[in-house]
């Protein structure tokens, strides 16, 4: 701690990301990352975005790659705002239309960033617990008129709410944002992007860092009503007006537009956690139903400690968490067919050195 830190500073507690070791090469199944290479149509662009026009700024409107985005969900380009990562989408959002004092509500177990901004920016926040089967209890969210997150699906979990579910909780908070955050969305639930043409308290953010295979670019995006986006470039043109560069522009542009890559290798992970999903129960493990790349499951006798050590010690990453309920949890992203059957095969030796 030094001297010149502020109170804010002090007090906050960053987010903890999925550990990225230099030690040796693993078969990496903790960050949630595509297996499947970026599109070729999107490599091309940003080989071509890389040059002379690098020595000028990028466009701060990111008018063109806002135009595909409306396009390809049906929307004004103006009830499109983009932002480095989904993850600035989230902390502009608290900064946009959370006051210091407000309170706001998400589940109790969720994506822990929540929890950051909402410190970070003295947000007031109450976590709803999850039910037994680890589902959001929809009726706690209704007629609360509070700021309300939902991740959906949800994360760690994967469990996904309905459409309808997310409409009722929307319906009965007039008078508050609801943001749902679906960065998972695309392996198997039903975006609720289609309502913000019906409410204007909801605010939809997704991200392509999962199902476009570009985390390492770091572009996201919320679509919501005029005056939500608008409020979200006030606090980006006070921060900072460039936050995508021009080769993030072109890449995910061309992302956008080639959608037959994109179902082509979204429908990959899809089949490939159905097939594991099934390998994991022979095992004795309980498995969550997930619509995301990702599966939570624990094991009916070793514990979760045990099961990411032993892993982690045979070349294999996944994520745990050392928290309430979840303890004895694993979250599992999907990989590669080739991956999850190396996974499958240590998993299946661990198993068997317990019995």
């Amino acid at each position: 701690m030094s001297k010149f830190w502020s109170d804010r500073v002090k007090t906050t507690k960053p987010y903890t990301y999925g550990e990225q070791p230099k030690d040796k090469k693993y078969i990496k199944l903790n960050t949630n990352e595509n297996p499947y290479p970026v599109s070729k149509l999107a490599i091309e662009a940003m080989k071509a975005a890389v040059n002379d026009d690098l020595k000028l700024y990028p466009d701060p409107t990111c008018f063109e790659l806002r135009s595909e985005i409306a396009a390809y969900y049906g929307v004004d380009k103006d009830e499109v705002f983009v932002g480095n990562g989904s993850d600035e989408v989230l902390a502009f959002s608290f900064m946009a239309f959370f006051n210091r004092g407000d309170k706001v509500i998400y589940p109790d177990i969720s994506y822990s960033f929540y929890d950051v901004y909402a410190g970070l920016l003295g947000v007031e926040s109450e976590r709803i617990p999850l039910n037994e089967d680890f589902s959001i209890p929809v009726e706690k969210y209704k007629n609360k008129n509070i700021g309300i997150l939902i991740a959906n699906p949800n994360a760690p979990t994967g469990v996904c709410l309905t459409l309808s579910e997310i409409e009722d909780i929307v319906s009965s908070n007039p008078h508050s944002l609801v943001l749902v955050d679906e960065a998972y969305i695309d392996f198997g639930g039903e975006t609720a992007i289609s309502l913000t043409k019906k409410y204007d308290n909801l605010l939809v953010s997704q991200t392509f860092s999962k199902s476009r295979s570009l985390a390492g670019m770091r572009v996201g995006f919320a679509i919501g009503d005029k005056k939500l986006i608008e409020a979200l470039e006030r606090i980006k043109n006070s921060i900072n007006s460039y936050t995508i560069d021009r080769v993030a522009i072109a890449g995910a542009t061309a992302s956008i537009r080639d959608v037959e890559h994109f179902e082509a290798t979204r429908r990959l992970v899809i089949e490939t956690r159905e097939r594991v999903v099934p390998c994991l129960e022979k095992l004795a493990f309980t498995v969550l139903p997930s619509k995301a790349n990702f599966i939570f499951a624990k094991h009916e006798s070793i514990s979760g400690q045990t099961l990411y050590e032993q892993l982690k010690h045979r070349g294999i990453l996944v994520r745990h968490f050392a928290k309430p309920r979840i303890e004895d949890y694993l979250r599992i992203s999907i990989g590669s067919d080739a991956e999850m059957d190396a996974f499958l095969s240590v998993l299946e030796d661990i198993v068997k050195s317990y019995k």
